[in-house]
């Protein structure tokens, strides 16, 4: 069995896959990648199956180290590597992946997958439960995370995935809404200020929400 360390994390790294669904009565949300499409591009792309454990990185730098010969892929944000694309990384080769220019969160499959124990059918990590992926946080540097046995159709780098698939970061991304209960309870003009105007991210912002 492989396994990957971290030697340096950024400000939010973590293990996700899709999610926990089917648990809302319990209190439990269904947490997983914040964009599923990526990171069930990123693991197709190297044969995992598309729920395998994967990493989840927000802004880095981050800096990782593999025990054995694994193949990576990225997608979402740029981190300075190609997106989409099989790359092969040898034993004790560090992989540095750095902050994008744009958007700010990527997700990593690693062949084989994150081996780590499931918690409700999901490997993903809950940040605010405490529970899930790697000791229920974050990950820090010097953890060493064990890989499942890397499949031989990981094994490919003669191919990608569309770019369109692979980049999802958009520089102006547009944010589709469903009225809710409230929406008659605003007036015209506030109505149309929230559809039609430009916000930025405020500093006010986490996995589960973001103050505009």
């Amino acid at each position: 069995m492989g396994s990957v360390t971290i030697l340096r994390a950024g400000p939010l790294l973590s293990v996700q896959d899709l999610g926990r669904p089917c648990h809302r009565s319990a209190g439990i949300s269904s947490g997983g990648a914040l964009d599923a499409h990526a990171a069930r591009v990123a693991n197709l792309v190297l044969g995992n199956p598309e729920d395998a454990a994967l990493l989840e990185i927000t802004l880095g730098p981050v800096r990782l180290r593999f025990s054995d010969e694994r193949v990576v892929a990225c997608c979402g944000a740029d981190l300075g590597i190609s997106l989409g694309k099989p790359i092969r990384v040898s034993p004790d080769e560090p992989l540095d992946l750095s902050p994008p220019s744009r958007g700010c969160r990527a997700w990593l499959a690693i062949s084989g997958g994150i081996d780590l124990p499931q918690v409700l059918g999901s490997r993903a990590t809950d940040l605010r439960g405490n529970f899930g992926g790697w000791e229920g946080r974050a990950l820090r540097e010097g953890d060493e995370l064990p890989l499942g046995p890397a499949t031989p159709a990981g094994t490919s780098e003669d191919w990608r995935a569309p770019n369109e698939w692979a980049q999802t970061a958009a520089a102006h991304p547009v944010l589709r809404v469903v009225e809710g209960a409230e929406w008659g309870s605003f007036t015209r003009a506030a109505q149309s200020a929230f559809l039609n105007a430009s916000f930025t991210v405020s500093t006010q912002a986490d996995r589960m929400g973001a103050r505009l």
